[in-house]
């Protein structure tokens, strides 16, 4: 893991500032997309569709995050929708913003798709490309690009430039350009800014410029440098579900005690965000408006002969208390009580032992593992000290048995420490960029976790087949098992909320067969075709279920549906239509008859989604104008 390397981070001090060092993880996650005018229109197009995939997916997912939208190598610069967003930042010659860093909502999102919509005809004479040879200043668009990172009015724990190119070299190599491109990979370094290169081709050589730029921004080794996936880096960042970039994103930062004044200080993180549904709220019939609450404690004080309220005030939450009887004698037990208990023990983690990899099964199905790497912003030499467990465990085979509470009044869980090594750089999936060199933290499962299953109820010879029953559905199940990955089987039901979100605001239609990623029945029935015969003759035919006992009809005492109170002959004279019109009775017509009045009487058939009311006052609108 290029993060903690042993031979460059060991440093000694004596400090004690620098070892009561602490980091701050709250901030907001930035995503700057510059687009390469220099971009073929199909390379051109492809980019905008995948960043419209990045603005629809990252509303969906995370609103809180920063987006933003600039054009380099251009040759106009038209100004931003928002003109006030460039009054403090200077931009340079052959660079245009499209979008400053900003929280996505619908309207920046419908401005972006009206903007695609006529990009294929209109980019070319709107924005151009620079001339003579389309080569604009790269350190000029990398300092816009930190300027506007630095001013975009939010504070920020991970800021990321994403460059959407063909082109493998900004400037020749031996222009004076080319070096200063170059000195500005040592900005982003200082900044903790990461750049990042979407090739919009699969053959891309980054050896030309940005292999070097690259290892320079991030402070590794040259060597340590691996070459991605294109077509992979264009899949993940299209879809913002996915969690990225969990070294600079972590879920919090904890001490590892190893034993008596031995610790070492650690991070953490999810391997996936957890999908999460809109939080569920009342709103109000007449106008859909939402429903405020609040909450507020009240004590009383009653007379105990009358049961009157003597005394009433209010108290916050913290000085609430919780009651409980004990024989003839009530407990109190305040907040401040119930806190103290709950944070018996600090939050960390401490070792406990070790054991074998064989003890530890390989899928524990009680919550999902996460990831530990080391951190020298605590303590330092952590890192060093990491990396040798990290090795030891990893040459004989044990796992770190620990007691794990990752922040104040939670539970603390038993967790298991395996070592785990970074993928290989060929791999040509998801983990090749999520793993690395660190320890996996698996939960140990406990007693809620464990199911309690009646074996003399289930193992009962109702339930028995024999061997070639039992060989025939081994087949089965192997036929129909699947390679599982997370980023392709999503949740139905968050699919299809979000599906209904994008028609009702954007009118986005998405294919609902499509969602779930989910194999198709055809497929895998036609995987299980051969073993059908042989399944039929073990265990016989299937028993048809029976058919649900059909409705009772009127003449069995059913109720009946409701009877129009306008006769149909009454529809058809305009007379007894303008009567119900002053007398304001149209309510009392069926949506059939109000559908028959407009046809009959005004000539107009109304679409099939115009509600009763809508029908009424469309009559009386009619009527009026008639007059």
């Amino acid at each position: 893991m290029s993060t903690w390397n042993p031979d460059r981070d060991f440093e000694l001090t004596d400090s004690e500032d620098d070892i009561a060092m602490k980091r701050d993880f709250h901030g907001r996650e930035a995503i700057l997309f510059v687009v390469d005018a220099n971009l073929q229109n199909e390379r051109l197009m492809e980019a905008f569709k995948l960043i419209r995939g990045a603005f629809i997916s990252g509303m969906l997912v995370n609103d809180k995050d920063l987006m933003g939208l600039m054009f380099a190598n251009t040759k106009k610069s038209p100004p931003p929708q928002e003109l006030q967003c460039l009054d403090n930042i200077v931009v340079p010659a052959n660079c245009a913003v499209f979008l400053p860093l900003r929280q996505l909502t619908k309207a920046i999102v419908e401005h972006y798709l009206e903007f695609m919509a006529t990009a294929e005809e209109m980019f070319a004479s709107d924005y151009g490309v620079a001339e003579p040879d389309g080569r604009g200043s790269f350190a000029y668009m990398i300092r816009l690009c930190i300027e506007l990172l630095e001013k975009c009015g939010k504070k920020l724990n991970n800021a990321k430039i994403v460059y959407m190119t063909d082109v493998e070299e900004p400037h020749p190599q031996s222009s004076k350009e080319f070096q200063s491109a170059l000195q500005k990979a040592s900005d982003l370094e200082g900044k903790e800014f990461e750049f990042q290169v979407i090739p919009m081709v699969d053959d891309f050589d980054y050896e030309p410029f940005y292999k070097e730029f690259i290892t320079l921004s991030r402070a590794i080794e040259i060597d340590a440098f691996r070459v991605p996936d294109a077509q992979l880096q264009r899949e993940i960042l299209e879809d913002r579900k996915l969690r990225q970039d969990f070294l600079r994103r972590c879920l919090g930062h904890f001490t590892l005690s190893l034993g008596p004044n031995l610790s070492i200080s650690a991070q953490f993180y999810n391997y996936f965000q957890r999908r999460t549904y809109p939080h569920k709220v009342h709103i109000m019939r007449r106008d859909n408006s939402v429903v405020r609450k609040k909450r507020m404690i009240m004590v009383r004080k009653k007379d105990g002969e009358t049961q009157e309220i003597t005394h009433e005030y209010q108290i916050k939450m913290t000085g609430g208390w919780y009651e409980c009887q004990v024989g003839d004698q009530t407990l109190r037990v305040t907040t401040e009580q119930l806190n103290r208990v709950r944070n018996l023990h600090p939050p960390g983690m401490m070792l406990l032992g070790f054991k074998h990899r064989s003890a530890l099964p390989d899928k524990i199905y009680s919550k999902p593992c996460s990831f530990m790497y080391p951190d020298d912003q605590n303590i330092i030499g952590s890192k060093r000290l990491f990396r040798a467990l990290w090795q030891r465990c990893l040459e004989r085979e044990k796992i770190a048995i620990c007691l794990f509470m990752c922040k104040r009044k939670s539970v603390p869980r038993y967790v298991a420490l395996v070592p785990v090594e970074a993928a290989q750089p060929d791999d040509k999936n998801y983990h090749s960029l999520l793993s690395g060199d660190g320890f996996k933290i698996v939960y140990l499962p406990d007693a809620r976790d464990i199911r309690h299953i009646d074996m003399c109820d289930w193992n009962n010879i109702a339930n028995t087949a024999t061997d070639e029953g039992v060989e025939l559905f081994q087949k089965v199940i192997k036929k129909l098992t699947v390679d599982y990955q997370p980023n392709l089987i999503n949740d139905p039901n968050l699919e299809v909320l979000q599906s209904n979100l994008l028609a009702l605001a954007l009118n986005i239609r998405t294919d609902q067969e499509d969602l779930s990623q989910l194999p198709d029945p055809a497929v895998q029935n036609k995987r299980i075709e051969t073993l059908v015969p042989t399944y039929e003759s073990i265990f016989g035919d299937e028993v048809v279920p029976t058919k649900k006992r059909a409705a009772k009809s009127t003449a069995d005492g059913a109720s009946a549906p409701k009877v129009p109170k306008v006769d149909e002959d009454q529809m058809k004279s305009y007379d007894f239509v303008e009567q119900l019109i002053k007398d304001q009775r149209l309510n009392i017509c069926t949506v059939v008859q109000l559908r028959f009045i407009l046809d009959e009487h005004f000539g107009e058939k109304p679409a099939k989604s115009v509600t009763k009311a809508g029908l009424i006052e469309r009559i009386e609108m009619l009527y009026n104008t008639d007059e």
